[in-house]
């Protein structure tokens, strides 16, 4: 929908990974200087049997692809769940704007929580971060996926 915020979409693509039985966590990239939506889907490590196969990382290549270049200094990057330290690494690489997050992850997290990537020395990007948008409502899926495996 054109009305649809990039969070509603990312909670739309965590929705539609809980359902293929993937941990729910939904990303979306978006061009900064237009708002267009350019990438956007959810986790996928067990449908393709990747480890990699994070929303962010899926996503981030997708943008990459059609951009025809590794950065992406426009892109914004709208994700249900505070990035892991391997997807924190792939958004600093891409040269990502600004990163926006719901749920933090402090068992996992890369960003606020565990090795905090953009703060390390060793980091040469380091996207404006905001965290907590739709928090309540990420969380949620995330709980509700795990209670229900439990």
């Amino acid at each position: 929908m054109a009305d649809e915020s990039p969070m509603t979409r990312a909670l739309a693509e965590a929705r539609a990974a809980a359902e293929r039985g993937e941990v729910p966590v939904g990303a979306v990239l978006v061009d900064g200087r237009t708002g267009a939506v350019l990438a956007a889907d959810g986790n996928r490590t067990v449908e393709l049997s990747d480890p990699t196969a994070h929303a962010e990382v899926l996503v981030i290549r997708e943008g990459a692809r059609q951009a025809g270049a590794p950065r992406l200094e426009h892109c914004d990057l709208y994700v249900t769940l505070e990035p892991c330290p391997m997807c924190a690494t792939v958004a600093s690489f891409a040269r990502i704007r600004r990163l926006y997050f719901g749920a933090g992850d402090p068992k996992g997290g890369g960003v606020e929580h565990g090795p905090r990537i953009f703060s390390q020395p060793t980091c040469h990007h380091r996207p404006e971060v905001y965290g907590g948008l739709a928090e309540t409502e990420a969380a949620a899926l995330l709980q509700a996926f795990f209670r229900d495996r439990r």
